[in-house]
């Protein structure tokens, strides 16, 4: 992997981690078609950057480390200022923002262990998580949407509940995962 930090797709992950600032002041200026607009430019970003990366072959070991940071940015952004309770104003449960700032902490903090303990640098994400971030990436947008224009509550709720069920759920996985990890390691150790 090449360590050129000075790519075309390095440079559109920074300009999505410049959007995140906008998107949050967007959000609590309450001017919600442009919370969309650049929630889905920021989308649209980060499937270009791994896009040209590919193509360009301009994989790089900076942007290994900066698409998911800017990803992350901008979700953790998005639920934190979502949440904020208003009159009139639809927001993202305090409860499902807890859990999926938890989990963030929690698989940081493994990870980090992981290396620092065993050495293991890599820890993919799953499926599961995946999904998750699926789940965490359609709550940020039927919430702004739902700001916009009337959603049903029963959509609301549905997808506030799969997204708290995913998750816990691959909260649980990445734990057992890490752990399988380290059992691993320490059986080819021979201890």
């Amino acid at each position: 992997m090449a360590l050129r930090p000075y790519t075309i797709p390095n440079g559109i992950t920074l300009l999505r981690l410049v959007l995140v600032p906008l998107f949050a002041l967007a959000i609590v200026e309450r001017n919600y078609t442009w919370a969309l607009v650049i929630f889905c430019l920021a989308g649209l970003s980060d499937a270009l950057d791994g896009a040209l990366a590919r193509w360009l072959s301009a994989r790089s070991l900076l942007g290994t480390y900066l698409d998911p940071i800017a990803d992350k940015a901008l979700l953790v952004t998005a639920y934190i200022v979502l949440t904020w309770p208003a009159p009139g104003v639809v927001s993202i449960p305090v409860w499902l923002t807890v859990i999926a700032l938890s989990r963030d902490v929690l698989i940081v903090l493994v990870a980090l262990l992981l290396y620092l303990g065993a050495g293991i640098r890599e820890f993919s994400p799953s499926l599961l998580g995946k999904a998750t971030t699926v789940a965490h990436i359609a709550t940020v947008g039927l919430v702004v949407v739902a700001n916009l224009r009337p959603i049903d509550e029963f959509w609301l709720s549905l997808l506030f509940y799969t997204a708290f069920a995913l998750t816990l759920l691959s909260g649980l996985h990445y734990l057992a995962r890490a752990a399988a990890q380290v059992e691993r390691l320490h059986d080819a150790r021979g201890q």
